[in-house]
């Protein structure tokens, strides 16, 4: 079983994509090879931050690795929060205790309360580093912000977050659904493509 490096130590993330991947990889984490660093991200595409973390764990780690950027992006806001998904309350001036979920959430509402115009989407890419090139899988889903949020599951944005062709929210649908039709399923998907050819 070949090992691949996930360049993350989100607990979700990394479920997500070890269901996607299945048994044919051994999907080791930061924490899984002595990583303690809070790799930046300091680009201004999901493609650059990707591409950013996965380079950092090869050259100092030398595993083949991949790492994911991901984020909401909302037309009304001309694609906000985007790369900033994460810290989106922060950037804002919006302080909190601990709870960086919920804060970011109640930012994207208070700034769409008088919006009627609630198109969004998730994007993820991921950047692979896999025996010496570089690969690059996108994942996109469609869908929209509702006005309250609903449904415990999930994480980040996905009490607000309604896919195309569902009437519940990412929170509502449940792993099993979310993780077949979430923007990182279609990335990681792609990934596991590749790397079964």
């Amino acid at each position: 079983m070949k090992t691949l490096v996930f360049a993350s130590n989100n607990a979700h993330k990394l479920e997500e994509i070890r269901s996607i991947l299945g048994d044919k990889y051994e999907v080791k984490s930061l924490k899984d090879i002595g990583c303690e660093v809070d790799i930046p991200e300091t680009g201004s595409t999901f493609r650059e931050n990707a591409l950013q973390k996965a380079t950092y764990v090869k050259e100092h780690f030398g595993f083949d690795c991949f790492a994911d950027d991901s984020g909401l992006q909302v037309e009304a806001l001309g694609g906000e929060p985007g790369v900033y998904s994460a810290r989106y309350a922060m950037m804002n001036g919006v302080s909190f205790e601990g709870d960086k979920d919920n804060a970011n959430m109640d930012v994207i509402l208070s700034k769409l309360a008088n919006e009627d115009n609630r198109r969004a989407c998730f994007r993820t890419c991921v950047a692979l580093i896999y025996e010496g090139k570089t690969h690059f899988f996108d994942g996109t889903v469609e869908g929209r912000i509702i006005r309250e949020k609903r449904g415990t599951g999930g994480f980040g944005y996905d009490p607000l977050f309604i896919p195309e062709g569902y009437d519940k929210t990412f929170a509502e649908l449940g792993n099993e659904v979310k993780n077949g039709i979430s923007h990182r399923a279609r990335a990681v998907e792609k990934l596991a493509a590749f790397l079964k050819n």
